[in-house]
């Protein structure tokens, strides 16, 4: 038998392989190996985020399947201020993602497994999916954009903001890595490019764009009421 055959996948609920002694780089080995013999995704709980980003490098050098990692918050519970804006970004693109995941491998720290997401309805409920020649209204776009959760500011620097200008309108998804900016004539989305700032300036046509809230949950306003009241028994 193959080495790389030498152990069965399970193939049903309970069922358990233990593999080990793995050294070095042979982990990541190991689970490209199995993401490409399994016919959906793998899990892979790493014990930090810092092994949970050394496994994504070397795993992506084993194998062409998806691999995504689902970063961790990096605040502590009782911490006032909020995550970063770009680890925002990188759960809500990962937790949008994962519903049509077919194949690949999804890393998560042992301490970002044990914390809520929010609802999967909520995400798709909120999303605002962009392409070049579509027709929607720019003001209808923009009142979407704020009840997500997105400032209107005078000029776009980080995620969950956006600008008009005359036809134009510059939009930093929290999804995306780079500035969007379309063109809208006639109520028609005329041009759809994807600004990269840095290191220079450099402008690429864009595939249909993913465009999500601007943060993980925002709750309902009698969810809101309930969390206030609660609030004075704590």
């Amino acid at each position: 038998m193959p080495e790389k055959q030498r152990y069965t996948l399970p193939t049903k609920a309970g069922d358990q392989r233990q593999l080990g002694e793995l050294t070095g780089a042979a982990c990541a080995t190991l689970v490209a190996e199995i993401a490409e013999r399994h016919a959906g995704p793998v899990v892979l709980i790493a014990p930090d985020m810092q092994n949970a980003l050394r496994l994504h490098d070397e795993i992506r050098q084993f194998t062409d399947q998806m691999v995504m990692n689902l970063a961790d918050w990096e605040t502590l519970p009782y911490d006032s201020f909020s995550p970063h804006q770009e680890i925002i970004s990188s759960r809500l693109s990962t937790l949008y993602q994962l519903p049509s995941m077919q194949r690949g491998v999804l890393i998560v720290p042992v301490n970002t497994l044990m914390q809520r997401v929010c609802p999967h309805s909520y995400l798709h409920g909120h999303a605002l999916v962009m392409k070049k020649g579509q027709r929607l209204s720019r003001d209808a776009l923009r009142a979407q954009l704020d009840s997500a959760g997105y400032r209107h500011v005078d000029q776009v620097m980080e995620h969950g903001e956006y600008a008009t200008r005359g036809a134009l309108l510059d939009l930093f998804p929290m999804a995306a890595n780079s500035l969007i900016a379309s063109t809208f004539l006639m109520m028609k989305s005329t041009a759809c490019v994807c600004l990269t700032r840095i290191p220079s300036v450099r402008w690429r046509r864009l595939r249909p764009s993913i465009c999500c809230p601007r943060t993980n949950f925002l709750p309902t306003k009698p969810l809101l009421s309930f969390s206030v009241a609660s609030a004075r028994y704590l």
